[in-house]
């Protein structure tokens, strides 16, 4: 199966997928998930549906993937080491602007509620997104259990990527303000570093 994915994806070269992502996410910040149909990604980006669908299967499947593009380097953790958890932190964050920042929460807070209604879109955010992400924090954690920044039994290591995740999309809701680099950069200290028990000073 794998291989047979691969074959197909292989088809489109890295730039026009780009492209393709880019379009994808466009549409979504316009009219939202539901409204996104796969006649609409072919017109958008002069593409054939039949294309699309040979390509990434369907809606949901394209949708999660042209997220996981838009992260930072894919996300990327492997890339960063700085030497210490809260120097990566900090470099993870600093990847991504305000400015992005302010479109990417917009855009999962619409795909949240999506989610809700939909098992298809919940099981590729899950393939494409929540288990790679979080794979990729127990990495970054671990190297810091390896350095002995953080004890291996710690508790708090269960719960990184919902800390992670709730600080950039709680901001929002209680403060009716967009994520900012600053808010996020002293969350991490305030918050997930001392849950860790590393020291911040």
């Amino acid at each position: 199966m794998t291989e047979v994915s691969t074959a197909r994806r292989s088809r489109i070269t890295p730039e026009r997928e780009a492209e393709l992502y880019e379009a994808v996410l466009e549409l979504l910040r316009e009219v939202g998930y539901d409204a996104v149909t796969m006649d609409a990604v072919a017109a958008r980006t002069r593409s054939s549906k039949a294309t699309l669908y040979r390509q990434w299967g369907g809606k949901a499947e394209l949708v999660a993937r042209a997220v996981r593009h838009s992260k930072p380097g894919g996300m990327g953790l492997d890339e960063i080491d700085t030497g210490s958890l809260r120097g990566d932190l900090h470099a993870l964050t600093m990847r991504s602007d305000d400015c992005t920042m302010e479109q990417n929460s917009a855009l999962m807070r619409g795909l949240a509620m999506a989610i809700h209604g939909n098992p298809d879109l919940l099981k590729a955010f899950r393939e494409h997104l929540i288990e790679p992400e979080t794979a990729e924090f127990r990495r970054l954690v671990q190297r810091a259990i390896d350095r002995g920044e953080v004890r291996e039994d710690n508790p708090a290591i269960d719960f990184m990527i919902h800390m992670m995740i709730g600080g950039f999309a709680a901001r929002t809701m209680i403060d009716e303000l967009p994520p900012t680099q600053a808010f996020l950069l002293s969350y991490i200290d305030a918050v997930v570093l001392p849950a860790l028990g590393v020291p911040t000073a």
